[in-house]
């Protein structure tokens, strides 16, 4: 009788052991990704509620035609869109070969007094892609258009 209550009181113990390391480990993998977690924001939802400056998130949508001003040394401003509202961008730095106007951009960075202030920014790769995400806000707004229509 002793020793079924050894072996029962031993498999609490494991399973206990099991359970703190798992939430040891999910808290360790949490914090070391806090700043690895980026959000993903269409501009209407800029617009609509913006995140504080403090926050780094992603914005993507088409750049808006006639937008595209290149400033002094690798300044860069333009403007993206998801048909429903516009948010102005600010990049220093080298864009991507495959950057243009009316094409979809995802841009990494903090929105600070009204405009975006990337980091970094990512164009589609070819005739056909677009950022899931992108294609998701454009078709929110109902202005997103299938490749080749």
């Amino acid at each position: 009788m002793a020793l079924k209550s050894l072996k029962k009181k031993r498999r609490i113990q494991v399973i206990a052991l099991a359970a703190a390391a798992l939430v040891v480990s999910t808290a360790l993998i949490g914090y070391a990704m806090r700043d690895g977690i980026n959000f993903f924001r269409s501009p209407s939802q800029v617009v609509e509620a913006p995140p504080v400056a403090s926050e780094t998130f992603r914005i993507g949508g088409l750049v808006e035609e006639g937008s595209l001003v290149r400033g002094a040394g690798e300044q860069i401003r333009f403007n993206v869109t998801d048909g429903g509202a516009t948010v102005p961008v600010v990049y220093r730095g080298v864009l991507p070969d495959l950057f243009a106007e009316n094409q979809g951009m995802v841009g990494t960075g903090r929105y600070v007094d009204g405009v975006f202030e990337a980091h970094e920014i990512l164009a589609k790769h070819d005739e056909t892609y677009m950022p899931k995400e992108v294609v998701d806000a454009l078709k929110a707004q109902g202005v997103y258009k299938e490749p080749g229509s």
